[in-house]
């Protein structure tokens, strides 16, 4: 019951239990002394009033006030929140991805233009962001320096529980990022009492300002929108497969369902799928370990099962050698979920940096491949799956198979079982 509290208690997370040796081998002695132990969820804790008045007066006479989003909302209330308050400054939304927080359908989300914003930006109200520090700074090539991103005299306001679990792992609290306000509370607890606050301090000339930044920031959104398609459309055809022709598969596939992305190798999704519901996107590790991708989406198509919601998972192919044993989970326990392996035959991400590196020290290029892709032999992931007792398809080569297997796949989904798609990807 502890473990449980802690776990849904904001700011949340994962929970270990061991049992006692004793406790678990031993004989229960009275069972009539045995009893579920009442549970009361704790209050999120919501900011300090006269801090969320000073941030509101802040954000309300804001030029160019930007949102940054990472772990902030839990629920649709929280997202709806968010719209509201993002609607009050009118001020564009960059959802970092820690969690689902802001509809990519809004004429304020900004999910491809994180950089600029924070450049022009004049205030900037962070909501649970996990590392402050690396939404303003950027590594300069060719000198591998660090460049900030923002105006020097940009101020910068941070609602977060973060300063809670600076009792554990270094990279939880990350590079120290000073701050111009700091409000510890709940973000998503927080959100109501700041959006009547910036209502409040918002006077006639703000309100005047704030209504005429409406018209750019719609035609900014849908100059995004025309972007991300233009960027999605080049090797639409080609082999190896175009990841954006996955993804774009992908959603004509599950458009019709109550869909769940669980995990996600891409960044095709949050940039072309109309996503507005909180549970559309989960978010990422936050560890950027290997590893995850396939328990995780295991996990959360587990959850989602009695839900009436279709979890989808893009995975590495070097993140689910490291525990492909949770397929024969899924097909065990009959979990559905459809999940498409982004087969690069790489750690794609592992290659590029060692390029990168190899160019800098005046090396040769083709040493980046040592250690890095995982070719010969080739993995066969279908197989694999399907000696797990999964239903599993591919891999797939021809970018026009990729629809028809997928439906063949979500057929299985929707019976109630897991079924796996191999696709051999570009590099990203």
């Amino acid at each position: 019951m502890r473990a449980y509290k802690i776990a849904t208690t904001p700011p949340m997370g994962p929970v270990l239990i061991t049992a006692d040796g004793d406790l678990a081998e031993q004989p229960v002695q009275d069972e009539k002394k045995l009893r579920m132990p009442k549970l009361t969820m704790s209050i999120p804790p919501q900011g300090d009033s006269g801090a969320i008045a000073e941030a509101a007066k802040m954000l309300a006479t804001a030029n160019s006030p930007v949102i940054l989003a990472d772990r902030a909302c839990r629920s649709q209330e929280g997202i709806k929140r968010l719209v509201e308050l993002a609607e009050a400054l009118n001020a564009p939304v960059a959802d970092i991805g820690g969690r689902m927080n802001f509809p990519t359908t809004h004429y304020l989300c900004r999910n491809m233009d994180k950089r600029p914003l924070v450049g022009q930006a004049d205030v900037v109200l962070m909501l649970e962001v996990a590392d402050p520090w690396g939404q303003f700074n950027t590594i300069s090539d060719p000198h591998h320096e660090y460049r900030r991103l923002s105006k020097p005299d940009v101020k910068i306001i941070h609602i977060s529980l973060g300063d809670t679990l600076t009792k554990a792992n270094y990279q939880d609290m990350q590079r120290f990022m000073p701050v111009d306000l700091a409000i510890s509370g709940d973000a998503q607890a927080t959100l109501p009492a700041l959006i009547e606050a910036v209502k409040s301090a918002a006077g006639m000339s703000q309100r005047a300002a704030i209504a005429e930044r409406a018209t750019k920031l719609r035609e900014d959104h849908r100059r995004m929108k025309d972007r991300a398609r233009a960027e999605a459309s080049p090797g639409w055809d080609a082999t190896p497969c175009s990841t954006a022709r996955t993804s774009a598969q992908l959603y004509n596939v599950i458009k019709n369902e109550k869909w769940c992305v669980a995990v996600s190798s891409v960044q095709w999704n949050k940039n072309l799928w109309p996503a507005t519901e909180y549970y559309n996107f989960i978010g990422g590790s936050g560890g950027a370990g290997q590893g995850y991708g396939a328990p995780a989406a295991v996990g959360a198509a587990l959850a989602n099962r009695d839900k009436g919601i279709i979890t989808v998972s893009i995975e590495g192919d070097g993140d689910l050698m490291y525990a492909p044993g949770s397929l024969w989970t899924a097909a065990h326990h009959k979990i559905p979920l459809l999940m498409i392996v982004h087969n690069n035959r790489a750690y794609h991400q592992e290659v590029m940096h060692l390029q990168k590196m190899a160019s800098l020290h005046n090396r040769r290029m083709d040493t980046a491949a040592i250690g890095t892709t995982i070719e010969n032999p080739n993995i066969d992931f279908a197989k694999l799956a399907q000696s797990m007792g999964l239903f599993a398809e591919g891999p797939i080569n021809d970018p026009a198979a990729i629809g028809p297997a997928l439906s063949r796949a979500l057929a299985v989904v929707k019976r109630g079982e897991p079924a796996l798609v191999d696709i051999v990807s570009q590099g990203r």
